[in-house]
């Protein structure tokens, strides 16, 4: 589940939003990254493990990706394609707006 993950994430305080395959639109807290993945905030989330949805970072995507779990409004998304390493960067270092 939430400990599965294959790189080391990030803390970071970044907005974004995602849309489901039905059209719904959510903005959420983005609360750790990495390359390739992410966590956020969605307190009354419906999302389910394996649902695909399209990500955006601030103004930055949009990113495809699937739902990897979900537990007490927090969720877990693989992104569907590695970050780019300076799109990478350029999120964790320049649009956060917590220290790191």
């Amino acid at each position: 589940m939430a400990d599965e993950r294959s790189e080391q994430r990030h803390p970071l305080d970044v907005w974004g939003y995602y849309r489901t395959s039905s059209g719904g639109k959510r903005e959420v807290p983005i609360k750790d990254l990495s390359e390739t993945g992410c966590r956020f905030y969605d307190k009354f989330s419906s999302l389910l493990p394996d649902m695909q949805i399209s990500l955006r970072i601030e103004t930055l995507g949009p990113f495809p990706a699937t739902v990897r779990w979900q537990e007490d409004g927090y969720v877990g998304v693989e992104f569907e394609h590695r970050l780019y390493g300076p799109t990478f960067d350029h999120i964790r270092l320049r649009l956060s707006r917590q220290s790191t």
